[in-house]
This record gives C-alpha cells, sequence and structure tokens, in this order.
C-alpha cells in the first residue's frame, strides 16, 4: 500500500485533533513538530492507513512520546551514574570487602579486566581532542614534573622512609621501594575523569610512565637497594597498548569525527556504565590480598599501616607540587592522582619473580588502599576547590559567549 501524505499545513490541525479526542484538551507540553518533512508534506508510512482514524491522528505524536520517553530513560541512567560518582568512597570499601572475603567468586572477572580497562579508558578519551594531547607536548613541563616526581622523588622518599621504619628487614623495605618504582596505574585515568582532570595531560603521563618504566624500574631497584632485575618489554607494552593506547586513539578520533558529540553525549551515556566496571575490577584487584588479610599479623599491621600513611602522601605531593606552581583545578586533579597512584600488578609480577615471597606483602598491600584513598581524596579535594572550579567555570562562559558574539 502506498504511503498515504498529508499537507504540512494540516499539522497544527492534526495535533488540534488529536488533543481533543485523546485527552479533550491541548496539552501545552506537546508541540507539532514534522515526522519526515519532506517539502511540503508529512509523509506517514503505510500503517497510518490501516489503522482507525484516531489511531491515525496519533501516530505522530505517539514517535514523539517514545522520543521523551527514551530522554527520559537516559536522564534517569546518567543520573544513576552521577548518584555511583557521589558515593564512590562508600562503594569501594564494599567492592574491596567483598573480593578480600569472596576471592574465588569475584576472581572470575580477572580474565575481562582488561577488557573493562579499554571500555573505561574510550569513554574517558571521548572528552579529549588530538589537539590537546598535541599541546601536552608543545609545553612539557607539567608532565616532566609528573614524571619526576613519581618515577624520582617518591621512590627515593619510599626508600629513605622504609628503611628508617623497617631497616632490621631488608625484604620489607625492597617491597616498598618495588611499590613505588613502578608505573603510574592506569586506573588513575579513571578517577581523573571523574573528578573533572587534564585527560589529555593524564594520558600522556601514564603511556609515558609505562614506555620508560623498563629503564627506570631496573636502574632504581639497582641504585636504591642493588638488586637486578629484567623487565618483561614486549608484554608490558602489549597490555599498555591493549588497555590505554588503542583505546584512547579511538575515542579521540570518535569525538574528532562528531564535532564534540563524543564528549557531549556519548561519554554521558557510557559513564554510568563504566562506575559499574570500576566496581568490578576494584573488587577484583582486591582478591589477591585475601591470603595475606584474611592471616594479618603484627608486622603486616604495620607495614600495611605504614603504605596507607606514604600513599596518602603521594597524593598531598602532587597536589602541593600542583599549587606551588599555580595550577589550575584540572591540572592539579591530574597531579594528584598521577603522583599518587601505581601500577600495583606489574610490582607484584618483579616481586614474586625475583624477591622472596616477604617482599610482595608491601607491593600488594597498596591494593588496599589506593582506590579507597583516591575516591576519599578525589571527593575532599572536589569540596575544597568548589569555589575555585564556580569561577573557572564562569571564566569558562564568558569567554564563549565573548566568541558566539
Amino acid at each position: 500500500m502506498s504511503p498515504l501524505c498529508i499537507p504540512a499545513s494540516a499539522g497544527r490541525s492534526v495535533e488540534q485533533i488529536y488533543y481533543t479526542v485523546q485527552r479533550g484538551r491541548k496539552s501545552p507540553q506537546h508541540t507539532a513538530v514534522s515526522v519526515n518533512d519532506v517539502g511540503n508534506s508529512l509523509e506517514i508510512i503505510g500503517r497510518f492507513s490501516r489503522t482507525d482514524a484516531c489511531e491515525r491522528l496519533a501516530y505522530p505524536f505517539k514517535r514523539i512520546h517514545g522520543h521523551r520517553e527514551s530522554q527520559e530513560h537516559m536522564k534517569q541512567w546518567v543520573g544513576l551514574g552521577k548518584f555511583l560518582a557521589g558515593y564512590m568512597q562508600i562503594i569501594v570499601p564494599i567492592c574491596l570487602a567483598l573480593g578480600v572475603l569472596f576471592p574465588q567468586q569475584i576472581g572470575v572477572l580477572k580474565p575481562i579486566v582488561p577488557t573493562l580497562f579499554a571500555f573505561m579508558t574510550f569513554q574517558g578519551a571521548l572528552s579529549n581532542t588530538f589537539h590537546q594531547v598535541a599541546e601536552v607536548f608543545r609545553r612539557p613541563l607539567h608532565l616532566i614534573l609528573a614524571l619526576f616526581v613519581s618515577a624520582v622523588l617518591i621512590p627515593i622518599a619510599a626508600y629513605v622512609m622504609g628503611s628508617l621504619f623497617f631497616g632490621s628487614n631488608p625484604n620489607l623495605v625492597c617491597g616498598i621501594v618495588i611499590e613505588y618504582s613502578v608505573p603510574v596505574a592506569v586506573t588513575a585515568f579513571m578517577w581523573i575523569s571523574m573528578f573533572g582532570g587534564n585527560g589529555p595531560l593524564a594520558l600522556t603521563i601514564i603511556l609515558t610512565s609505562s614506555v620508560i618504566s623498563p629503564v627506570t624500574i631496573p636502574l632504581t631497584l639497582k641504585l636504591l637497594l642493588g638488586a637486578t632485575v629484567a623487565i618483561d618489554v614486549p608484554s608490558m607494552m602489549q597490555n599498555m597498548a591493549f588497555m590505554i593506547v588503542i583505546p584512547a586513539i579511538l575515542g579521540i578520533v570518535i569525538n574528532e569525527l562528531t564535532r564534540g558529540w563524543g564528549h557531549e553525549k556519548l561519554s554521558p551515556a557510557l559513564s554510568p556504565a563504566c562506575k559499574f566496571m570500576m566496581m568490578g575490577v576494584i573488587a577484583s584487584n582486591s582478591t589477591a590480598m585475601s591470603e595475606y588479610v584474611l592471616h594479618m599479623n603484627a608486622v603486616r599491621l604495620e607495614v600495611a599501616l605504614f603504605i596507607l600513611v606514604f600513599a596518602i602522601s603521594g597524593f598531598v605531593v602532587g597536589i602541593l607540587v600542583a599549587r606551588a606552581l599555580h595550577l589550575p583545578y584540572s591540572e592539579t586533579t591530574t597531579m594528584c592522582f598521577t603522583c599518587g597512584m601505581r601500577n600495583i600488578s606489574s610490582g607484584a609480577v618483579i616481586a614474586t619473580q625475583y624477591f622472596p615471597g616477604e617482599v610482595v606483602f608491601p607491593v600488594m598491600c597498596g591494593t588496599l588502599f589506593q582506590q579507597v584513598l583516591a575516591s576519599l581524596i578525589g571527593h575532599f579535594f572536589e569540596r575544597l576547590t568548589g569555589e575555585e572550579r564556580a569561577a573557572q567555570r564562569k571564566r569558562v562562559e564568558a569567554g564563549r559567549d565573548a566568541m558566539a558574539r
């Protein structure tokens, strides 16, 4: 059956009749819009003529209502993501506890953790552009500073403080140094994206830290501990490519090709799913600490408290360095997380392969605190800088208005 055409000028009359028949009056919440508007006609598909009069009149507007319902569902979905983000400081400890108490059940997630990482990196990269990434290399001071703090300053401080408190046990000192000699954690990018940090700078720091780690890790351990280790470079680069490089490039390309649609629409739509993925990653990673936590002794408790305090200092040092340089909120947030978070899994591999079993505990101990501290410090810093961020948003809006004129 051929499609039925109605003059576009009849659209308002159709709308009037529909609301008169169906509702008894016209609702001010609904307005006439054209459906498949072509020239001076509204083309309604063949099913229009097979329904009764009321249904025929209602068809275009049911499409409108369906669109509005989908928009409402999307708004609720995005709202769920914001709700979860606001309570991550409570959710993260729960995820850790589940991983420690139910390692076998939660451990089934381990094979898909790299894929979850990749998806979260993709979602975060949707807010970036190649111009922003290139700008990081044009002005590399902040990149160099973050790498210096994370790869030089903090490992030396870890060795000094570890020797001060646990000098009688070289294995514990070794584990503490390994914990803070490994690259910046991939999970740092998730938290930086969540708290409005500088995404391009974060990606560049994480990638560069991982690329130079085959040099920095053996050099650090040799200079500080006199130990010699070999890094599985191909495996590490393969993991970084899958979890960071490829999804980041894909996200940036989509944002560029869609002229910002990836940042404005797709990224918020994927954000709630990424929150659930983050919970899975945190719970899965914490399963490695189950045996140590469930068999805690006095020495392990002392080491755990030391790692907790030193981990806090990493975040604080990042913030203080950024504030000393008068960096804006976004870059301060990036410095905070990239200086405070470590790729613990790579440290655990090194400790297991080259050192006694006692060395592993200080390395893995960071798993207990890293994500919780990231959530707590992120929320605290966000509240602390509320006025600064509000002023920054006003400046951005003023700049956009000026460009629009």
